[in-house]
This record gives C-alpha cells, structure tokens and sequence, in this order.
C-alpha cells in the first residue's frame, strides 16, 4: 500500500541525502525509497520548491539546495552536473569558458555554464544561472580528465581540448580578443604530449589547426607546441581560410604562413 508522501518525510529525506553527501534525485528513486504514490510526490516536491529547498532542472530530476546556497537558487553546478548528464545517459564535458575557469583561465566566471555533448539538449537553469549544451559529434574521455567535486566528479575538458573549442565556438567564448585573453593564462596548462595525442588522433579540421596555432603565436606561446601545428599543417594540403568566419574578409591581409585572412585585429587583455 502506497502512503503519502508527506512534506515532513520528503523533507526528512533531504536531510538524510545530504549527511550522505548527495544532492540528487530522480523521481522513480524517491517514490521507491518512500514507497509514495507519484501524484503525492509532485505535491510535495512543489511545496519545497516554492520554499527554495529544492529545484528541478529537468523533468524527474531534482536537486536539493542547501541553506546557504538559497539566495542564488542552486547549489554549485559542479557539484550536479555529472548527475545530471547520467540521468541524461549522454556523454558530456565540462567545456569552452567554463573549462577554462576550472583551469584557473578566466577572468570572470561565466553566467553561463558551458557542457560539450553529442546530441543536443535544450538550455537548463538552475537558481540565478543557465546550463547551456554545446553538441560535438565524438565525445571522447582522452578529451577530458576527472575533476574531483565536493559530491564526486565531473568530467572537464582538458587545456588542450578547451584551447580548440575556444577557437570552434567564438561567439560563445566571448570572441576572438577573448579567446586569446584566455589562451595566454590557459597556456600554462598545456602538455606538449598531450597536444600530440590529440594530432595523432586525427580528428581535426585544418582550419582549427590553423586559427589555433596563429593566437598560439601571437600570444607568444611555447615554441614546442607551435611547431607541432605547424608541422602538422606542412602534411596536408590546406586552404586559405578567414580567421573569423563571420567577418567580411576580401582585400584583408594574408598570413602565408598560417594561411589566414585576417579579418579581425585581435586586441587580447594580457
């Protein structure tokens, strides 16, 4: 026999969650655990939500909010998302500005939170702040690298991977001046082996190649890692390109040996 779900027990459950150390839920693991029926859940979820001790991302997903997270609305987004994107059951990771500031290479920590995955998913807010899906066709775990969290782990981008997103999704990168702004802090992350892997791997498109190792350039960065792009461009027969795609770019200058048309003076803050 089902019994109701109580706002006392449902409330008693949160608190037992969080001594645990979880803030997640889905809907079939509450009504199992408190054997309530799923109308006396929703009633009951709806008064804690209204209360601000708990949100709903998504449907059949929620997320317990700590006292002193009640003001912003939500707990840290790090410390669900790898939740989230299992209930999703897609590949993710933590990407673009959002890597960057894990990597300590942002100035200013995005309102946006940035997840690579590979089929879309519409924009979820959470409290005061916005969990915004980016689709890449292969998500693959030498791209990322496990970050521990306060309630596990999440998987990040690595400062590698996070350099060619940066260049892939300028818009929301904050465009070009601040894709080279973060590349010169973001720099001090790279591993010279692991851009070889991601070369050896063969899944890049010429003209990230290209765009990536000219910022990589003008921000002064390692040598090393330069001439792997370069190298890497000598094999193949590539194509003049423009630095940004959605500029004009007839009658701007060439860069030979990049083979870029630079349509934008890039002004980073370094």
């Amino acid at each position: 026999m089902q019994m109701k779900c109580e706002k006392l027990s449902l409330d008693s459950h949160l608190n037992a969650l969080q001594v645990s150390g979880r803030y997640t839920f889905t809907r079939t693991d509450v009504l199992a655990e408190l054997n309530c029926s799923t109308d006396a859940l929703r009633f009951a979820a709806l008064r804690l939500i209204k209360k601000k001790r708990l949100i709903r991302p998504t449907r059949n997903f929620y997320v317990i909010v700590p006292t002193e997270y009640r003001e912003v609305g939500a707990p840290p987004i790090t410390w669900f998302i790898d939740s989230l994107m299992k209930f999703f059951q897609q590949p993710y990771y933590v990407g673009i500005l959002s890597a960057a500031a894990l990597h300590g290479a942002a100035h200013q920590q995005p309102q946006v939170f940035q997840v690579m995955t590979d089929k879309p998913l519409r924009p979820v807010k959470v409290g005061d702040f916005f969990i915004k899906f980016y689709t890449k066709k292969q998500i693959s775990s030498s791209e990322c690298q496990s970050v521990k969290t306060v309630t596990g782990y999440m998987q990040v981008a690595t400062p590698e991977i996070t350099a060619f997103d940066l260049v892939r999704y300028i818009k929301p990168a904050g465009y070009l001046n601040n894709v080279a702004t973060v590349l010169s802090e973001l720099q001090e992350r790279f591993d010279k082996s692991r851009f070889e892997k991601i070369f050896e791997d063969g899944h890049l498109a010429s003209p990230d190649v290209q765009r990536l190792g000219y910022l990589l350039e003008l921000i002064e960065a390692n040598q090393e890692i330069i001439s792997l792009f370069k190298t890497w461009l000598h094999k193949r027969k590539i194509r003049p390109v423009p630095l940004r795609t959605d500029k004009i770019y007839e009658n701007t200058t060439r860069n030979e040996e990049w083979q870029l048309y630079i349509n934008e003076k890039i002004e980073a803050d370094l």
